[in-house]
């Protein structure tokens, strides 16, 4: 078992496919699109439960930023700086063992005098700048043999470095370089090429052949795309290390880079490779500011860049995967190396976001898009209404009871004392201490009739509701449309629920009425481009879809914002529209709303805004009928229309 520091990040139980749809909820049934809900939720996350993209960009850029504040680029040359200067001190130190051994002869030790004085003068002369010394030392005969030889390991190290940035795979078989391993580097490199020019004029070069002659280089490779990006990757690293650098540096690196490859045939190799990739796989080219201190070698250094520049990648995935929500060309465990477990986590999260979902019958993909499966609907009505009943006192449902004796029932908590025609729901218990109180502690106790105790029970009546939901585009501009879809969802889990013979139609209506199943409630949207509130149609509507269901008690639950402003005269299939509202408009809805009463149709009136209109008609509305009309605010039209409802139904009988 391994034990970390507590980060924030790390979760004591599993997110689960109903927290996420919890979560969007509210973002669907305002906008009625679930890619849309999906991509926001993808975008923002779940505070303290699932990090978003917005997160995940953060994290890649806080690692970035301290790779930037932790180094320093200008060191990149300062260890070959000090191998440089033990080139220069070994010279210098065989010539003075030099001068100072005896001669022969005379001749012999003037001589080596002028020798030591010529190679001494051109090693003082050597400039300051590191690049040009390197360079300048090319074509010095130098005397001290450890010397040369210790520049010509500059020189591979140097090579070493390049070539194990362009060629990550080689970077052990490269740390060695001999003259044949640079020899069929520079074979290798000629075949690349001809394979890549192969590729760019329509061909197919054997992939899996090169593979096998140079696993080094393609070992870890699936196919040529693949082994391009790799190569991609080493040329970037090192455009972004010369756009990183101060001018000096970049001077100094030009002339290391032309020391180290001054062999023309792999020099027009490498070059010819890099125009190659620049045409086939084209990268960005970053520039990494660096504020730190501590030194990085050249190799360290194109590592460091090849590190932010993929973080820079990723980047740009998550960047544009906030529009189009497709994360999967992210590694999980190259973002793990690079941004650590955290970043590998809220990565993983949102991947698995949509699979989650899809799991747990939530969502499924309707040709190229998703939707919401019967399931996911019936956990928003769930959630809405536990939602709304979270906000009720503990007592709200209790003040809408009405005294009533009958028969039949469901038995509550409440105790009475028997009476002819009761249902013989006994309360035992209370019952014998009835008896034993009225009579005393002696056995055998003895029962008459005033003893027996029974629980009270009310009456279920049985009813048919349509909801009536204006979507009209004044819904939404006063941010009335999230509550009435939010609480007809409501209505319709807990009638479904609680109420299963029950009715409940779903009319939506603007300048228009038609009927809704709840399947459409989620993706309902208002009629954003036609204008006018047709509520003689939505009761004529209600009122069909009513008469289906007879013997019951039936009501229709108007939710609007705005008065009558649309009718239909007879014989004319366009609705008349008019604002201010007109009588006409007024007395063809109350014509309707005369028919709703006749037939014995109760209309509810959830007023979400006061206007002189609206309160005029309601005012007229209920002379006809013998509804009751409430003004409520959008955030607690849930509680009033759900408690009302309950209310009504309870009857006590008994």
């Amino acid at each position: 078992m391994r034990y970390s520091r507590w980060d924030g990040t790390q979760r004591l139980d599993a997110l689960e496919a109903e927290e996420l749809l919890s979560a969007m909820s509210d973002e669907l049934l305002s906008g009625g699109d679930l890619e849309d809900a999906l991509a926001r939720l993808s975008r923002w996350g779940i505070p303290g439960r699932m990090e978003g993209m917005k997160d995940l960009l953060e994290r890649l850029r806080a690692a970035k930023q301290r790779r930037a504040q932790r180094h320093d680029l200008s060191t990149a040359f300062d260890q070959l700086k000090e191998k440089l200067e033990e080139v220069k001190r070994l010279e210098r130190e065989g010539l003075e063992r030099r001068r100072s051994t005896p001669a022969p002869n005379e001749q012999m030790r003037q001589a080596m005098e002028r020798l030591a004085q010529d190679r001494l003068g051109q090693l003082d002369a050597l400039p300051e700048d590191f690049g040009r010394a390197v360079r300048a030392l090319k074509d010095y005969e130098f005397v001290e043999p450890k010397a040369a030889e210790k520049y010509q390991e500059l020189l591979k190290e140097l090579q070493q470095q390049v070539l194990g940035s362009y060629f990550k795979n080689m970077r052990d078989s490269l740390k060695n370089l001999s003259p044949e391993q640079l020899e069929r580097t520079r074979q290798m490199i000629r075949d690349l090429n001809r394979a890549l020019k192969e590729r760019m004029e329509g061909g197919e070069p054997d992939f899996e052949a090169f593979q096998r002659q140079y696993p080094e280089l393609a070992g870890s490779a699936k196919d040529w795309d693949d082994l391009l990006r790799q190569l991609a990757q080493g040329m970037a690293a090192m455009r972004s290390l010369w756009q990183s650098m101060s001018p000096d540096m970049r001077s100094q690196l030009e002339e290391l880079l032309g020391t180290a490859f001054a062999d023309p045939g792999l020099q027009s190799a490498m070059n010819e490779l890099a125009d190659t990739l620049s045409q086939l796989m084209p990268t960005e080219s970053y520039e990494h500011g660096m504020s730190g201190d501590e030194p990085v070698s050249l190799a360290e250094a194109l590592g460091l860049m090849d590190e932010m520049n993929q973080l820079s990648d990723m980047e740009d995935v998550v960047r544009s995967a906030r529009a189009s929500g497709d994360l999967d060309p992210l590694d999980p465990d190259q973002v793990e190396r690079l941004a650590g477990p955290g970043a590998r986590q809220s990565l993983e999260q949102l991947q698995k976001m949509i699979e989650l979902l899809e799991d747990a019958g939530l969502i499924r993909k309707d040709g190229e898009r998703y939707e919401l499966t019967p399931r996911g609907i019936r956990k928003i009505g769930q959630r809405s209404l536990e939602e709304i009943f979270a906000t009720l006192k503990r007592d709200a449902f209790g003040s809408h009871r009405s005294q009533s004796r009958g028969r039949g029932g469901d038995p509550t908590d409440e105790l009475k004392t028997y009476e002819f025609g009761d249902p013989f729901l006994l309360d035992l218990p209370g019952t014998v201490r009835n008896a034993v109180l009225r009579g005393g502690a002696k056995v055998p106790v003895k029962l008459t009739p005033k003893d027996f105790d029974v629980y009270r029970t009310e009456l279920m009546t049985q009813s048919a509701t349509a909801i009536l939901v204006d979507v009209s585009r004044s819904m939404l501009f006063r941010g009335c449309f999230l509550a009435a879809k939010k609480v007809t969802l409501a209505l319709d889990s807990l009638i479904r629920t609680t109420f299963p013979k029950d009715d409940l139609y779903i009319v939506g209506f603007s300048a228009l009425a038609q009927e809704l199943k709840p399947a459409d409630l989620p993706g309902l949207t208002w009629n954003e481009y036609i204008y006018g509130t047709n509520m003689q149609h939505a009761f004529a509507t209600a009122r069909a879809l009513l008469s289906r269901s007879r013997g019951k008690n039936k009501q229709i639950i108007l939710i609007t914002d705005g008065e009558p402003t649309a009718h239909f005269e007879v014989g004319d299939p366009e609705p008349r529209f008019n604002y201010p509202p007109t009588k006409r408009t007024f007395e063809e809805t109350l014509r309707e709303v005369v028919r709703c009463t006749r037939e014995q149709i109760t209309i509810n009136t959830f007023m979400l805004a006061r206007g002189h209109y609206l309160v005029d008609f309601v005012n007229q509305m209920s002379k006809i009928n013998t509804g009751r009309a409430f003004y409520v605010e959008p955030e607690r039209l849930g509680e009033y229309i759900l408690v009302d409802y309950v209310g009504h139904k309870r009857r006590r009988v008994a």
